[in-house]
């Protein structure tokens, strides 16, 4: 007996015995899972599969009791209307499936549905791994159909397009309809063109000559009426919006060539060129569709992400029962519960359980992230390997997944100045290309009456400026695009821009070059200034009591120290709390001006401590803390260096740990005990000079600087107004991730140039040769649509970077 299972292959486990009956043989099997899917396979007589198949099936696990109750939430009339068409009693359901490896296993899926009653059609796409299903409601349900599958170990369920996606579908089969037209048509016209060209050398009968003009024209119509109205209505439209598009010299080519042959066919004089016509709509439509294609890729990724969020969560009920529901059902406060390998679908706080979990897909980093109570989750992610309950906080368009989606939109929608200035470019250079065709229109019907017209559209199509519309963009898309991926989110337009140019950066210490995890180091006390009432046990908890209402990573260090635990601290008792930005915190606590920030805020000690604690304005406790030096920071630092960019520290730590960092990283401008505004004066100081300045933070201490610097920079890891207020937020907290962007930014600005270098070129070389009659309307048309999908091309090699 083989040592391989029948069904999957897979090594069989020492010990197990199990078989099945194929062709009167004993077949072994590794696992009961497998066992149970082959015996439903040659039960179901369709043992074909195991003779045609070309690859080995996947490994089949038992069905277990969650599985079957996920399988039953399908039948739930509010999910099934996220993904199920049709109408009255027909359904029609997209179904991704996973384990399908060949041709083989098409044939099986579609042979074990169609013979569930109810089941109409199956068409299985094995590139895809999609499978569409048509049946019949009441004689099935949609988990019947799901769990079939997963008995013959399929893994499937119900695929939801977005709306986008589906739009863009919408796209492409409109492509492919006007391009059907267009090419069938034209097979059909040149063959009538074919005919009356030889006539000319045989002497054609003048009534068969008209009969294949009249033909020819009834053939071209409906590519001029349906496979080329799109050029004319955007043409249209943009003289309407008194602007001159691209579409606008291309429809003037299409239909004044369709108008003077139509004209020649009615009235019996004159040329005809009807195969012309259909050919060059064909042949650009073809290219539209091309970079159409193209174009997709570069947009693939935010169409991934919104397919992240899972159509059902388990509702977590008092009394401990779960609820499958429908996750778009799901309200702020509501507490789910998240097992291992499922996608969490709303944002919330873990409030029990711990685990880790995969962020990969929105900060590019792909180690897992250790979560534990009062932790943040987040929508789209996958948790690995605990089992959590979540209280929600965010959902729908509030999720931190939908709102890269939305700031991924409309960083994509603003437009840079320099896309601006091509756009009205391409704007001027179609109005002198009208000017140019006209007067070469002119000058040929005095040279060669014959061939003026079809020089002149020659030289329309040909200098058409598509490629130089297209050069800023698509560089601009696909940058984004990889930059997302990364874990970087563009948030305004002009930031690659300013990238390039920026030669000075400026960096807050505190959560931005460091950590921001601080523990207590070192404490002292100071009994001489100390209030009788008060002792170190007692300090220690009034420092943690104030540093709860701070979002300053300081305060965590405090938080965190368990110094509640030694004596408690009514919260009630604490009263008149005023928060002093970039300072610290004040408060009345028992009649006594209590206060904790900065050294020297009140009362100066010695420098080596970051905190001191007051107790009316005496200095009565101070603390030294610790911080580790962010991962590649140094690296950071390095690069900056080589790329002749200046680095700068502003901080509000005035102690000594600003220095040692300085001195760590080899930084030479350093300014110590910074308020906002000192940052603020700082950075404008910098910039009034001449230099183009980043600044990098992650506080609440860094917004007022944020909008004096000419870009700005949060950590993911900081305040909210912080990420609010920046150009540009690292989801990851990684200083790596802004060694890419500049060099990302950098790439870009060099493809874009490439890129509108190319554009010009080819318009500018095309232009001459084209009016002077070198470049026939076909040619013309291959060489405009062969141009623009070289750029976007080119473009294409920044989601690669």
């Amino acid at each position: 007996m083989s040592n391989t299972c029948f069904h999957c292959l897979e090594p069989i486990p020492l010990g197990f015995t199990q078989h099945v009956e194929f062709n009167h043989q004993a077949q072994p099997v590794c696992c009961l899972g497998c066992q149970a899917v082959a015996e439903a396979i040659i039960q179901g007589g369709m043992t074909d599969y195991y003779k045609f198949r070309t690859e080995a099936a996947g490994k089949v696990k038992e069905l277990i009791p969650e599985q079957l109750a996920m399988f039953k939430s399908y039948d739930d009339e509010d999910i099934q209307a996220d993904f199920i068409t049709g109408q009255d009693e027909q359904a029609e359901l997209l179904l991704s499936i996973e384990g399908i490896s060949c041709a083989a296993c098409a044939w099986l899926i579609e042979k074990q549905l169609l013979s569930l009653a109810g089941i109409i059609r199956v068409d299985v796409n094995t590139s895809t791994h999609r499978a569409l299903i048509h049946w019949h409601r009441p004689s099935i349900k949609l988990s019947q159909i799901i769990e079939s599958l997963a008995k013959i170990g399929y893994q499937a369920y119900p695929f939801q397009a977005d709306e986008e996606e589906h739009q863009k579908k919408q796209v492409a089969k409109s492509y492919i309809r006007r391009l059907g037209v267009a090419g069938l048509m034209t097979m059909q016209v040149m063959m009538f063109a074919f005919a009356m060209y030889f006539g000319m050398f045989s002497g054609m009968d003048e009534d068969f000559e008209l009969y294949f003009r009249w033909i020819s024209f009834s053939l071209a119509t409906p590519v001029i009426l349906y496979s080329a109205m799109p050029f004319l209505v955007n043409a249209v439209r943009g003289l309407k919006a008194k602007q001159l598009n691209m579409d606008l010299p291309v429809s003037l080519a299409i239909f004044g060539a369709y108008a003077a042959s139509s004209w020649a066919t009615f009235f019996e004089t004159g040329e005809v060129y009807f195969e012309s016509i259909c050919m060059f709509t064909f042949l650009l439509l073809l290219g539209k569709y091309l970079e159409f294609r193209a174009r997709l890729k570069a947009t693939e990724f935010t169409a991934n992400l919104q397919k992240l969020l899972p159509l059902t969560a388990r509702l977590a009920n008092d009394d401990g029962e779960e609820k499958i529901i429908a996750a778009k059902r799901l309200k702020l406060n509501d507490l789910i519960l998240i097992k291992p390998g499922e996608t969490i679908p709303a944002d919330g706080i873990v409030i029990k359980g711990r685990t880790t979990v995969d962020e990969s897909m929105m900060t590019g980093e792909h180690q897992a992230v250790g979560k534990k109570q009062r932790d943040q989750v987040f929508a789209g992610t996958i948790n690995h390997d605990g089992v959590i309950t979540v209280q929600i906080n965010q959902v729908g368009q509030n999720t931190l997944l939908n709102q890269i989606v939305t700031l991924q939109h409309q960083a994509l929608a603003s437009r840079p100045r320099i896309a601006e200035v091509t756009d009205k470019v391409a704007q001027w250079f179609v109005a002198l290309l009208l000017i140019f065709a006209s007067i070469t229109a002119v000058i040929w019907y005095q040279i060669d009456p014959s061939h003026a017209f079809w020089i002149t559209i020659a030289v329309l199509v040909a200098t058409c400026p598509c490629a130089l519309s297209l050069s800023v963009p698509t560089g601009l898309t696909c940058s984004v695009a990889n930059l997302t991926q990364k874990g970087v989110l563009i948030k305004k337009a002009h930031v690659l821009e300013t990238l390039t140019k920026i030669d000075t950066i400026a960096f807050d210490k505190t959560g931005t070059l460091t950590e921001g995890r601080f523990t207590i180091l070192n404490s002292r006390f100071y009994p001489a200034q100390l209030p009788k009432q008060f002792d170190e046990s007692h300090l220690l908890a009034l420092a943690h009591v104030l540093e709860l209402h701070s979002e300053h990573p300081i305060a965590k260090a405090f938080i965190q120290s368990g110094a509640e635990k030694q004596i408690a601290i009514n919260p009630a008792d604490v009263q008149h709390i005023e928060i002093h930005t970039g300072l610290g915190i004040t408060a009345e606590y028992r009649g006594y001006h209590v206060a904790i920030g900065q050294n020297a805020w009140f009362d100066e000690i010695e420098t080596s401590c970051q905190v001191v604690l007051y107790v009316d304005k005496k200095a009565v406790a101070s603390f030294e803390l610790s911080d580790k030096v962010r991962d590649h920071a140094e690296q950071l630092i390095r690069y900056c260096d080589e790329q002749h960019i200046q680095s700068h520290i502003l901080t509000g730590d005035s102690s000594e740990a600003g220095n040692k960092l300085a001195d760590s990283l080899a930084i030479k401008h350093l300014q110590v005990g910074c308020t906002p505004s000192d940052k603020q004066r700082h950075v404008e100081t910098i910039r009034d000079s001449g230099h183009v300045i980043a600044m990098v933070g992650d506080g609440v201490n860094d917004s007022p600087v944020f909008n004096s610097a000419h870009l700005s920079i949060a950590m993911a890891s900081g305040a909210d107004i912080s990420k609010n207020t920046a150009d540009v937020v690292l989801l990851n907290s990684d200083l790596n991730a802004l060694q890419q962007l500049h060099q990302i930014s950098l790439k870009t600005r060099r493809i874009i140039k490439q890129n509108l270098a190319l554009s010009l070129c080819y318009n500018g070389s095309v232009l001459p040769l084209a009016a002077m009659g070198l470049v026939p309307p076909w040619a013309a048309a291959i060489g405009m649509s062969a141009s623009s999908i070289i750029v976007i091309t080119n473009s294409l090699r920044l989601l690669k970077v």
